[in-house]
């Protein structure tokens, strides 16, 4: 197994990622679906401080247009998928719809006033809409180096086989609604955000400055591995050098040059992400968390907590209560 096999593996399952398919219905043109932004859709889906929602729209059959609230305009066809990691507020449709729909109202219960009759048969398009819950994305570095907007095909194997096998299987099961299928669907929705953000990961230029592409640097990638296998330690530059073989003056600079950020800063947030995560999931005290993650005084762990997460350890984890 790679190094960097590895690190995806830690980081992945740092943001626990789980799912929920909201809508699976036709749609006959003109439509439109209101979507609010990620902080409005967790009160709606009462998800616990902490857990960022993030909206996914999968064509099964016709072709929509995402339109952000930034403006950015997407235009999606069967077999595609649009992905707001951005949390922005957005708007799905198909022609020139005098009204729209929001997802609250689709959730309540109430009619789909845009379903396709009998005349509209051809021309119809079919959605399943949901949204992945990330955990923990604060200071965490993959989720940092994904795009606002990821616009990925479920069909070609350019991004990865299994993307696509995974991506078929969730449209056979929401769609059937066979016995445990509500189990199976939980697991696809995991594997299928899993697998979307390594397909964007295989699509994204080598050259391209951050995380990614630090991978990609064996040096680089081998400090990172490194740094997660042991977050406590006493890192230092000369120490991360030393581990690759590099003076420090060019392993800095090569480490800059690949993700954008310095080795000493990089320590600091995956320390500050893993005690994040030691508050919300363990019972350990404050001072046992801050000697986990390396620092001999509680004083310079908080300062440093705070600085980078807005809150002292001790009220971010009644916050995430």
């Amino acid at each position: 197994m790679k190094i960097q096999d590895d690190i995806l593996s830690d980081v992945l399952r740092s943001m626990r990622i789980s799912g929920s398919t909201l809508l699976n219905d036709d749609y006959a043109p003109p439509w439109a679906i209101a979507i609010p932004d990620a902080e409005q859709m967790a009160v709606l889906l009462e998800v616990k401080a902490g857990v960022r929602v993030v909206a996914f729209h999968l064509v099964k059959r016709g072709s929509i247009e995402m339109t952000a609230s930034d403006g950015k305009s997407i235009r999606a066809e069967a077999g595609e998928i649009i992905i707001g990691f951005g949390g922005l507020a957005h708007q799905i449709s198909q022609g020139p719809a005098r009204s729209s729909l929001t997802v609250a109202t689709l959730l309540a219960g109430d009619a789909n006033i845009f379903a396709p009759s009998y005349k509209d048969e051809m021309r119809y398009t079919s959605l399943t809409c949901g949204v992945f819950l990330l955990h923990d994305v604060e200071l965490n570095p993959l989720f940092a180096a994904l795009p606002p907007w990821l616009h990925l095909s479920t069909r070609s194997l350019t991004g990865g086989r299994n993307f696509a096998l995974v991506a078929e299987s969730l449209t056979q099961e929401v769609d059937q609604a066979l016995m445990g299928s509500g189990y199976v669907i939980d697991r696809l929705l995991e594997l299928l955000g899993a697998e979307a953000i390594r397909s964007y990961m295989k699509l994204t230029p080598i050259q391209t400055t951050g995380w990614i592409n630090g991978l990609n640097d064996p040096v680089v990638e081998g400090a990172i591995a490194l740094i997660h296998a042991n977050p406590g330690a006493g890192w230092t530059v000369q120490r991360l050098a030393a581990g690759m073989s590099l003076s420090p003056s060019r392993f800095a600079a090569r480490f800059v040059a690949a993700i954008g950020d310095s080795p000493m800063s990089y320590v600091t947030k995956w320390r500050m992400n893993v005690a994040s995560r030691l508050l919300t999931q363990t019972q350990q005290g404050v001072q046992e968390i801050a000697t986990a993650v390396g620092y001999e005084s509680s004083a310079a762990f908080n300062r440093a907590f705070k600085k980078h997460l807005g809150l002292p350890p001790a009220a971010w984890r009644s916050h995430r209560a």
